[in-house]
């Protein structure tokens, strides 16, 4: 008889954001190992829940029979604990957390007060929490939010082919005539899109132009400010936004960059390095919340959080040293043999499920 799940995530599983790419791909290796795995998504608002996410979260628990082995994805399970605890006591409950709640740029003191007591009551309530870095664990302790030690299970890859830029610099040492600089990330205030405009606007004697490539329906009030900020600026020629990109409108982006850029506050992983360098493309990123463990040091350029000055002097630089471009895409091709997979990164989740 094969070992089960039930994992359960806050609206459509098909949102191809990190979390949720993340969770798709672990329960599709799951179900390569034997596991029967069903997913549930809920209704209603999250992580600020409303009657609806409640009556969802309750209802989706209440279905399931006794001794369920459930795992619920952090951004549902911290935002309802009530509706959770209704049902704890019959089932096996397992947290996914992603980051803390609380750590949504963007919350005011009361609503970071608010999911900080709530993702707490919630934890505590699990027979087991897995994250997916070894930040976000020592995060979830930081903030008091659990004592739990929680199991590390990182994304993993999939080998990709060497974006062009990346092959070309290897074989040829050929330069391409503009940088083009790409940012894979939901338009949203965390992802930090804003600063990269503003950084870039700083820039405008440089040869580069941007993608800004990621779902514009998250959030639409910041992205209709990045837009407008681009217009304002007059860098609607070299800065685009693209929008929610399939999988394989995603690999065209992939393929068509020659460095990622991640300006995120804070990221509790950053899937998007890993792809990036599975791709021999260097990474240009902020040091907030994991990334500072994310990004390799020698693949590229770090600079803190939030400081849209440092930003810019980091991509000057980039645009400007040759050799420096050079160095971190041998780098990032360097490393591409040490990524992990997403088979061992199931393998891992299926035997700390099954301890549980």
């Amino acid at each position: 008889m094969s070992e089960a799940l039930h994992l359960i995530v806050p609206g459509d599983p098909g949102q191809r954001t990190g979390g949720y790419l993340f969770d798709a791909r672990i329960v599709e290796q799951l179900r390569a190992l034997g596991w029967t795995v069903t997913v549930t998504g809920l209704s209603g608002r999250f992580p600020l829940a409303d009657t609806a996410a409640r009556a969802s979260m309750a209802e989706s628990l209440a279905a399931l029979p006794e001794q369920s082995r459930v795992m619920i994805d952090g951004l549902a399970l911290g935002a309802v604990p009530e509706a959770v605890a209704t049902q704890a006591d019959r089932l096996k409950l397992v947290g996914l957390v992603h980051h803390p709640l609380a750590d949504e740029t963007g919350l005011n003191d009361a609503q970071r007060e608010r999911l900080l007591s709530s993702e707490r009551q919630a934890l505590a309530l699990c027979d087991a929490i897995v994250v997916t870095s070894a930040f976000t664990a020592r995060r979830l302790q930081a903030l008091g939010l659990t004592q739990k030690q929680a199991i590390v299970i990182e994304p993993g890859v999939e080998r990709a082919q060497l974006a062009p830029a990346a092959l070309a610099r290897r074989q040829t040492g050929r330069e391409p005539e503009t940088e083009t600089l790409l940012c894979v990330a939901s338009l949203t205030p965390r992802k930090g899109q804003d600063l990269l405009v503003a950084a870039l606007d700083s820039l405008r004697h440089l040869p580069w132009r941007c993608r800004l490539s990621g779902s514009d329906a998250r959030a639409p009030d910041f992205a209709a400010a990045v837009r407008e900020q681009i217009a304002r600026l007059g860098l609607d020629g070299r800065v685009e936004v693209s929008g929610e990109r399939d999988a394989a409108e995603l690999e065209g982006d992939y393929r068509w960059a020659s460095v990622c850029v991640l300006p995120s506050h804070y990221e509790g992983y950053g899937m998007v390095v890993t792809e990036a360098l599975a791709r021999g493309l260097p990474v240009i990123a902020t040091s907030g919340g994991a990334l500072a463990d994310t990004v390799p040091e020698d693949t590229g350029l770090r600079v803190p959080p939030g400081d849209a000055d440092a930003l810019a002097r980091a991509l000057a630089r980039w645009l400007s040293d040759e050799s420096l471009r050079r160095r971190c895409t041998e780098a990032a091709i360097e490393r591409r043999d040490q990524l992990p997979g997403w088979t061992g990164s199931a393998r891992r989740l299926a035997e700390a499920l099954t301890s549980a």
